[in-house]
């Protein structure tokens, strides 16, 4: 026997493929481990409602804001500025603004103005709308699956479902505290704000009702840790959440956790504009809705970076850090279905699966044997490889074990061998006619790598294309077909073809085509 290249990679793949395989298979403290889906480990199942129509009032209020900030940059005047659900309105207390005002219009798309005398209207067209809410669906598919990863889970699913729901699978989740934890990072809105505390009124707050605030243009909010104390600050805000572009957990003088934040370059600069022209006011530290400090300006602040104190654990300030990296929801969601997965469910689910992918697995081996001897022997090697490759690379690239994954795994098994059926038989057909062992071997390979490798292309073109456009489940069954496929092209065909190299000799020597091929030539 003579060691040759073919049966060296092969030998390098195995070991691969066994020492990957280990922790995932006896479950051990150390190396990477194929993670289990929710099908197969339990979990949480939730279906999201998105309430769209608080995402064009947000678009308005926005807009409201944007309008503000550009009048006050530009010295234009304008009085008794009020927004609804659809529709903003305003007065320009100078005509002569008219032209500036009108041209800075223009610019924001999905808007109607109409001006009558000094007074401005504008309102978002029905297309705005609509294009608004499947933003805010969008927008809210995206950040929760940011805020997920980040959060640490292992491939969580969130996808559109229907025309305005979301939904979300989580494996893993077990205990009702990381339920609970889970729950409260996707839902919240994490919307940050610096208001203006509204100083001329700031103490008529507890005697003002909610319209009478909203007829200086100002909102009543409470403090996030006292419900009872109230603050009076301007609506329009000076600062929104969509100009931060980090949160990280740091601790105060006292050792508590705060979340340090920075703002981008417009955010830094109304930041600083602001802080200079109001040296001695307050400005409140709004997060959805509530206000968590009203820190009194003592100097102009530069840089566009801030901190928002709280009384909050570590883990609860880690959490709102990711929920503010990952971005404000739109629109808030909240909960239509929720499921817990139990475990017992995932481990009916896996010895199913188990005993499939063992009697196939069985079956195939002991068939192979029977019909071609020890080709048949050298051909469950191979497959033997081609399970331990599959479990390594997944693994090792931490994907997720589904259930519909495990009937890939079951089906390649049959793709894998089938690839030493058609090289076997090739084999065979030319014994069969009198040639040579060793031209029978490499003509039969040969012979054979048309017909393999068309089927194989052609099966990993349908699983990519799975994999692009599926969802959950068909993205897992896809995975470990691609897998499998890319490793029986190692396994199947150039490891049996460089044991049949370097048993070569020995094959010739023995002149007993039927122990070695399951034939008498």
């Amino acid at each position: 026997m003579k060691l040759n290249y073919r049966v060296i990679i092969f030998g390098l793949a195995l070991l691969f493929g066994i020492a990957f395989s280990v922790p995932s298979l006896f479950n051990t403290s150390w190396g990477k481990k194929v993670t289990l889906g929710l099908d197969l480990q339990g979990g949480l199942h939730m279906l999201l409602g998105v309430k769209t129509d608080e995402a064009v009032k947000s678009h308005v209020k926005s807009i409201a804001a944007s309008i503000t900030r550009f009048a006050q940059k530009n010295d234009i005047l304008i009085d008794d500025l009020k927004f609804g659900d659809k529709s903003i309105d305003f007065t320009l207390l100078d005509s002569d603004d008219k032209s500036k005002i009108e041209e800075y219009l223009k610019g924001i798309k999905g808007i109607t103005v109409a001006f009558s005398g000094e007074k401005v209207h504008v309102e978002l067209t029905p297309k705005a709308i609509e294009q608004t809410k499947k933003h805010a669906i969008d927008q809210a598919i995206e950040t929760i699956r940011n805020r997920l990863d980040q959060f640490g889970l292992s491939e969580p699913l969130v996808a559109k479902q229907g025309d305005g729901s979301i939904l979300v699978e989580l494996a893993g989740i077990k205990s009702a505290a990381d339920e609970q934890r889970a729950r409260e990072l996707i839902s919240r809105a994490a919307r940050l704000e610096l208001m203006a505390v509204d100083e001329d009124r700031a103490d008529r707050v507890y005697t003002m009702t909610p319209q009478e605030a909203a007829q200086y243009g100002d909102v009543i909010l409470d403090d996030v840790k006292n419900p009872k104390i109230k603050y009076l600050v301007k609506e329009i805000p000076i600062i929104e959440g969509d100009m931060l572009t980090d949160a990280h957990v740091g601790f105060d003088r006292n050792n508590r956790p705060v979340i340090d934040f920075t703002l981008n370059a417009e955010g830094a600069e109304i930041f600083g504009d602001f802080t200079g022209k109001n040296v001695g006011k307050r400005l409140a530290i709004v997060l959805d809705g509530k206000v968590y400090s009203d820190p009194r300006i003592n100097e102009r602040i530069g840089g566009g970076s801030g901190q928002i104190s709280g009384n909050y654990t570590v883990v609860e300030a880690k959490d709102l850090a990711i929920a503010l990296r990952s971005g404000a929801l739109l629109a808030p969601i909240y909960m239509m279905e929720k499921r817990s997965v139990g475990p017992s469910l995932g481990a009916d689910s896996i010895k199913a699966s188990m005993i499939a992918l063992i009697s196939g697995f069985v079956l195939v081996m002991a068939f192979m044997v029977l019909y071609y001897r020890m080709a048949g022997v050298i051909a469950n090697i191979a497959l033997i490889a081609n399970l331990f490759l599959i479990l390594a690379v997944m693994a090792l690239f931490g994907a997720t074990l589904t259930l519909p994954g495990m009937a890939g795994i079951v089906l390649t098994v049959g793709m894998a061998v089938d690839a030493n059926v058609i090289i076997n038989e090739r084999i065979r057909e030319l014994l069969y006619e009198g040639v040579s062992v060793h031209k029978a071997i490499e003509d039969g390979y040969s012979n054979a790598m048309s017909a393999i490798l068309d089927a194989n292309i052609t099966t990993l073109i349908a699983a990519v294309v799975l994999y692009v456009y599926g969802t959950g489940a068909i993205k897992g069954f896809a995975i470990t077909m691609s897998i499998g496929i890319l490793a029986s092209m190692l396994t199947a065909i150039l490891g049996t073809h460089g044991i049949y190299e370097m048993l070569e000799k020995k094959i010739t020597k023995s002149k007993n085509t039927r122990f070695w091929f399951g034939i008498k030539a």
